[in-house]
């Protein structure tokens, strides 16, 4: 395994397993450091229906598991490790893996954007169980139902507003009454008649019963006084954050952490690529991971043609 690779793929999930399939079908003898908890996010989807070809849906876990199984048919070698750190000042790069080094010609990075949780009580069982972080993703399930939105800025907003052509009420919850949103996001929000705003509201509790989410407790920061609400499905809209603190500043970031393409998907470094949700900040859909990621794959192969050792 210490041979010099054409091509390491760093993180799993649609990108990096579609980057695995096409690099593996490409010839190019990928090896892929999937991480501890590999998959991505849609190991904590318990039903996708809106990935084109699985026309009765599919279970989160089980479809990373068969884009896992069509990548190592391939040949594509797929590692459950993280990756410690790397190091991008010469080629062929290094990636650092358990104190282990490993050379490559290129890297295709697909680590994804971690969403940012509450971590209140209950919650970890409930996850995929009502609640999500993905109202595009999921809000179709609860058709006719109430639902909560936490946070207050424009993903809040605009979560919000969209839930609203299947619930049949949105409540967003905020912990103070000064919202980051755009005012023209709060004002198409505040003015929808399915939506309520419910400012120094933070949650205490998830209430579940053997089906799944039925509410919460929620708490008012000022004066610690709790009510319960009631609700089937709550989304978590407080941001996401990108899987890059490993990569130590080497290749261009923005403010938040995300990865700048420079040309096509490659990055600031040439022969390093990136795909997904470490790149994403407006999609973040399991379909458009997977579309860039064969972008990646194959921006890297033609990549490796031109600059031959």
């Amino acid at each position: 395994m210490n041979k010099i690779r054409n091509v390491i793929i760093i993180g799993s999930g649609p990108a990096g397993y579609t980057a695995g399939l096409y690099a593996a079908r490409g010839m190019l003898n990928p090896l892929m450091f999937s991480g501890y908890a590999s998959g991505g996010q849609l190991m904590l989807t318990n039903d996708v229906e809106n990935f084109p070809g699985y026309p009765k849906g599919i279970n989160g876990p089980e479809m990373m598991m068969e884009l896992r199984q069509q990548a190592e048919r391939f040949n594509c070698e797929i590692v459950d490790k993280n990756v410690d750190s790397v190091d991008f000042s010469s080629r062929p790069f290094k990636v650092i893996v358990a104190g282990e080094e490993f050379q490559s010609r290129s890297i295709i990075l697909c680590t994804g954007a971690e969403a940012i949780w509450l971590d209140a009580e209950n919650e970890e069982a409930q996850k995929g169980r009502g609640i999500s972080t993905c109202a595009t993703c999921d809000g179709a399930f609860f058709k006719d139902e109430e639902v909560l939105v936490i946070g207050g800025g424009d993903s809040a907003m605009e979560e919000a507003t969209f839930l609203t052509r299947f619930a049949s009420k949105v409540t967003i919850l905020h912990r103070r009454d000064i919202f980051k949103a755009s005012s023209i996001m709060y004002k198409r929000a505040a003015s929808n008649p399915k939506i309520e705003i419910k400012p120094f509201s933070q949650i205490k509790k998830w209430i579940s019963n053997e089906q799944g989410l039925i509410g919460a407790v929620l708490e008012d920061p000022r004066n610690n006084s709790i009510e319960e609400i009631k609700a089937t499905g709550a989304f978590i809209a407080i941001g996401h954050k990108p899987m890059t603190e490993f990569l130590n500043n080497q290749i261009e970031i923005d403010h938040e952490g995300y990865i700048l393409h420079k040309e096509h998907t490659m990055t600031s470094v040439s022969g390093v690529f990136a795909a997904g949700d470490v790149v994403d900040t407006r999609y973040r859909q399991a379909i458009t991971a997977a579309g860039m990621g064969c972008q990646a794959a194959i921006d890297c192969e033609r990549w490796l043609e031109d600059n031959a050792q």
